[in-house]
């Protein structure tokens, strides 16, 4: 990692770099910390910071395929998270591979993460490891394909066939 991303991570979250010490990358953008690291690391890091960032305030996907930019993987899933006692914010941002898009699973460690990772299979088509319930939430359960990745075909309608609930409901 920079040099820069070190001092900043000292500074901001002093014991993270003894937890993992694999971090890509540390960023600071108007006040909050942005920090990149592998994938194998997410569920050791937010581990870590669950205590100190105790809100969960979202957990998205990207897709990087047509931005004109060079970037390690296709996706990315960032993790937005709060503490309410320091009124600060970390972003945690983890690159995910186009051949295997998985990730573990943080269900556990914060009960939102299962709403949010079931929208981002949903839409991105990654698979969170050892997620409990793992369907559809937005798209009908007949849909075939994901949505919000670049490569899926904006003017490709798919007809609702069968408007019963999907069982367990």
């Amino acid at each position: 990692m920079q040099e820069i991303g070190t001092k900043l991570l000292e500074s901001k979250l002093p014991r993270l770099l003894d937890v993992a010490s694999s971090l890509t990358n540390a960023e600071e953008h108007r006040g909050d910390l942005l920090v990149t690291l592998p994938k194998e690391k997410i569920r050791e890091v937010i581990s870590f910071l669950k205590p100190s960032y105790n809100v969960m305030m979202d957990l998205f996907a990207l897709d990087y395929l047509k931005l004109n930019q060079v970037t390690p993987e296709r996706f990315a899933v960032v993790y937005n998270l709060f503490s309410m006692d320091l009124k600060a914010r970390v972003f945690l941002k983890t690159w995910i591979n186009d051949s295997r898009p998985e990730t573990d699973s943080i269900y556990d460690l914060y009960k939102a993460a299962n709403w949010f990772e079931r929208e981002v299979w949903d839409l991105f088509g990654i698979q969170f490891k050892n997620h409990p319930n793992l369907q559809r939430i937005l798209c009908h359960v007949d849909f075939l394909g994901h949505p919000m990745r670049k490569d899926y075909p904006s003017d490709h309608y798919q007809r609702l066939k069968n408007a019963a609930p999907p069982s367990g409901f």
